[in-house]
């Protein structure tokens, strides 16, 4: 059975569920925000249910929380193999899954019956030895990991979790580090089944799992004498709090020292908002411990000199820490309770106390911080760690501030150090389940019909791409060459453009918006080779394609890292690109440009990056013979009438090559059926 979850615009997971998670937090509360989004998404909303009433597929309606928070709560289990179209799918490896994030199209495959395919992954071990204690908490593991192996030293490897530490962890806390592992490029992780799972599972009305599970352990722990591709070893006795950033998940720094650092970089010290919640980081424990923070503030008569604010992961989780109190002991230190979804983290954040361009930082207990990701404010530093830690700064209102050691001075003028926080990993009773927000689908959908306007702005039907015309592609345009980190994010920017996800078209309005282009270090800013007048990327892709120039797009080290956002391969290829050429791919968007009939294509000598200039134009030969594991010749034409000749490395098998021919994946799957 598939489903739909919503709770804003539309996304696709796999295995069950479609889910909308994507409101726009005016923070004026959760329920008034639900009501703005019901009322101004409401085609969308439709468009979802009615879908997946017609091709009997579930749909939690907007509301129900992030996909991956429901999924935790409702389909995950040890031993499953789960994809899923975000990149934090891995989440689900808290629970002992294989939970692997994917794009759109690989998840229509799965839907069509059509086998699912990957490349065998390496696999990367983290040892755990010693127990967490103290201001240490599981989102400190994966920081730290971030920072020992980067956004891309995880890609194409499955992280296994084992070692006696693992049992100081809590099941939950074991999601959050495997959800995060997406920002070390990561196609999973995943920690072995032990009695914390089988707690959760039982909490959450799946003890009959919990006991098949049992029975079946020993298959779902590390092998006796497993070998390691890599092995990384942790003692958690001694690891201390942590806080990543600005601007990249992997620049980890211990709570104690980025004080000091901030102030040698130049990063503002003064916490502008501090943000709790989001697929990462917005379990029943997380919100315990940062309550447990905020009380002893209150008891002191302090509250945020900070904004704060608490995004709870789902429905459920929002109607248990109502019902237990944390949600108002938050409210009382100054937060406010977002509705139950992606928001800010995602960029869904109407923000108000800032203008575009003004230098300020942000903390929060979410999983990304590339520039412009939460606000579209490429001077926000956001810095990402645990949310007691966020709590605890945005008590304090800034970053020189370590819970460990530091006085907070109370309104009676007394000082102050806050204590560890302590909370249940679980509620003592059972969890409220809140409102009922899923939508089954109907036993007979004959009669179901799914409406799309061809006047709507949101919503628009695929058109087929043009096919391959059989010949090599001769004297592509150089778009953009991009300058250093460009992920999903720079490619096909959040925030408010996430309203026409449905709408190809529309959305493509923002390609390679937030790209740096190498010809003059700015951003959206490129130069139309026939005018050769500077504009943006989106008009001048237009006009090439309206006067049938063909372009192509040349970036740096691993290209497209970040969120799995489809339109991300989709607005290149529908704007008339024919190949990505870098030194390196993340894993889901190079499979997402293969999905959409473009060449993602890697340089044999990366040095080769050099050697093309944004005014050069390309010819891209060995198309006829195209075969796996034959690199393709690549001829630099420079302005003067020198050439050079490049080979290109690609990562194809035959069955990629089949949707290149056919223009996309798509298309292949119709040329089979008929």
């Amino acid at each position: 059975m598939l489903q739909f979850i919503s709770s804003g615009l539309s996304k696709v997971a796999v295995p069950s569920t479609i889910h909308c998670d994507h409101l726009i937090e005016a923070q004026v509360g959760g329920e008034k925000d639900l009501r703005r989004a019901k009322d101004i998404n409401q085609e969308v909303y439709n468009f979802l249910a009615t879908a997946g009433a017609k091709y009997g597929v579930g749909f939690w309606k907007p509301g129900s929380g992030i996909i991956h928070q429901i999924i935790l709560e409702n389909y995950a289990y040890p031993g499953v193999l789960l994809i899923g179209t975000d990149s934090h799918t891995p989440n689900g490896g808290g629970l002992g899954g294989i939970c692997i994030g994917v794009g759109g199209a690989d998840a229509v495959d799965v839907m069509a019956g059509i086998p699912w395919e990957l490349k065998c992954p390496k696999v990367i071990g983290v040892k755990l030895t010693g127990s967490l204690s103290g201001w240490s908490s599981p989102k400190d593991v994966i920081l730290k990991v971030a920072g020992i192996l980067t956004v891309k030293g995880g890609t194409g490897a499955i992280v296994e979790y084992h070692g006696p530490g693992v049992d100081s962890i809590s099941c939950t806390g074991m999601a959050t580090i495997c959800n995060m592992g997406a920002e070390i490029g990561a196609t999973a992780s995943v920690f072995p089944y032990n009695h914390r799972m089988k707690k959760y599972l039982s909490k959450t009305g799946r003890e009959d799992i919990a006991n098949l599970a049992d029975e079946f352990k020993d298959h779902l722990v590390p092998d006796p004498g497993c070998h390691y591709d890599q092995l990384i070893e942790i003692n958690l006795s001694e690891l201390k709090p942590h806080i990543n950033g600005p601007f990249t998940p992997d620049l980890a720094h211990p709570v104690a020292e980025v004080g000091k650092v901030a102030e040698k970089e130049g990063w503002p010290l003064d916490i502008r908002v501090g943000l709790i919640g989001s697929c990462t980081n917005s379990s029943y424990e997380d919100m315990g411990r940062s309550a447990a923070v905020a009380k002893q503030a209150l008891a002191h008569g302090l509250k945020c000199k900070s904004q704060f604010t608490i995004t709870p992961g789902s429905e459920q989780i929002r109607a248990t820490i109502e019902r237990d109190g944390y949600a108002q002991i938050l409210r009382d230190l100054g937060g406010i309770v977002l509705a139950n979804a992606c928001g800010p983290c995602i960029g869904q954040w109407d923000r108000k106390d800032i203008k575009k361009g003004e230098k300020n930082t942000i903390v929060t207990s979410y999983n990304r911080n590339f520039t412009g990701r939460n606000d579209a404010n490429p001077e926000t530093h956001a810095f990402v760690t645990s949310p007691e830690i966020v709590t605890a700064l945005a008590i304090a209102g800034t970053l020189k501030f370590n819970p460990e050691t530091d006085y907070l001075t109370g309104t009676d003028g007394k000082k102050f150090r806050l204590e560890a926080p302590d909370a249940d990993e679980l509620p003592k009773g059972e969890f409220d389940p809140g409102q009922d927000t899923y939508q089954h689908p109907p036993k007979d959908s004959s009669g179901q019909h799914v409406d799309v306007s061809p006047t709507s702005q949101r919503l628009q039907l695929l058109e087929p791409f043009d096919k391959w015309d059989g010949k090599d592609l001769e004297d592509l345009q150089i778009l953009i060459k991009v300058k250093g980190k460009c992920t999903t994010d720079h490619i096909s920017a959040a925030g408010p453009w996430l309203k026409f996800r449905g709408h190809l078209d529309n959305i493509s309005n923002n390609l390679l918006i937030g790209a740096i282009n190498i010809e003059n270090g700015k951003a959206n800013s490129v130069r139309n080779a026939v005018t050769q007048e500077f504009g943006p990327v989106p008009d001048t892709a237009r006009y090439y394609k309206k006067h049938g120039i063909r372009w192509v797009v040349i970036g740096d080290e691993n290209y497209g890292e970040g969120s799995s956002r489809e339109h991300a391969a989709l607005e290149p290829r529908h704007l008339g690109g024919r190949a990505i050429i870098t030194k390196s791919f993340a894993r889901i968007h190079e499979t997402n440009l293969k999905k959409q009939g473009l060449l993602p294509l890697t340089f044999a000598d990366p040095a080769d990056y050099n050697k093309i200039h944004p005014v050069d134009k390309l010819t891209i030969q060995g198309l006829k013979d195209f075969t796996p594991g034959k690199p393709l010749k690549c001829i630099i034409k420079h302005p003067n009438g020198t050439q050079e000749t490049i080979l290109l490395n690609h990562t194809f098998n035959e069955t990629q090559i089949e949707w290149f021919r056919a223009a996309s994946a798509l298309n292949r799957m119709k040329e089979l059926q008929q």
